[in-house]
């Protein structure tokens, strides 16, 4: 049994290798912005949920028949003062955002979304959405600045990590940790095991 995971993120595919699991892995090559542009989802919860659908769907629609396995297309948001951050990708807007939420405690959502495509046929999909508090140290001016310097924070949503540099910042996650991360290996499991596949067996490392 083969896990294909619709995503390039590094995180997502560490967490699952730790976890046992060496999955393929493809670009969805989804405009991310253009999807909620056109889908105006209301809330954090269903833009991730939307987004984490199409990018899975885009996997299955680009390889059909070549795919063999569970795709798994993946989406995180972090939302603070009820605004919704993404990835930041400018080191202007990830500085602004630090200096806003610093000390202060803001809430990460994840979507999941799996599709059944054993065989190479497209069958049943399951999704699921799960979120963790995340409240942050009261980090200082310089230490933000030597952080964006390293480009980490620039390419994930909220402009911060859990499993890399950004960890010392964090000072603690309420929910489950791997929520934060882009992949909540319990919700996972919980979807592999609805779709009638036992989750150890996708353990192949």
């Amino acid at each position: 049994m083969r896990l294909i995971l619709a995503s390039t993120s590094p995180a997502r595919l560490a967490t699952l290798r730790a976890a046992g699991i060496e999955p393929s892995t493809f670009s969805p090559g989804v405009d991310e912005d253009a999807v909620v542009a056109s889908q105006s989802p209301a809330n954090a919860s269903e833009m991730v949920q939307l987004l984490a659908r199409v990018k899975a769907e885009a996997v299955v629609t680009d390889h059909g028949s070549a795919l063999d396995g569970l795709v798994l297309g993946g989406d995180s948001a972090f939302v603070i003062d009820g605004i919704i951050h993404g990835k930041p990708h400018d080191p202007e807007v990830a500085r602004e955002r630090w200096l806003r939420q610093r000390g202060r405690t803001g809430t990460l959502f994840s979507g999941h979304w799996l599709i059944d495509c054993r065989g190479g046929v497209t069958g049943r999909a399951v999704g699921v959405v799960t979120s963790a508090e995340v409240t942050f140290a009261d980090v200082t001016d310089t230490e933000i600045d030597a952080y964006i310097a390293t480009g980490e924070p620039l390419k994930v949503a909220g402009a911060f990590t859990i499993d890399s540099k950004g960890g010392g910042f964090v000072r603690s996650i309420v929910g489950d940790p791997h929520t934060v991360v882009g992949l909540s290996l319990p919700a996972l499991r919980d979807l592999v095991r609805e779709l009638g596949v036992e989750w150890t067996d996708l353990w192949n490392r």
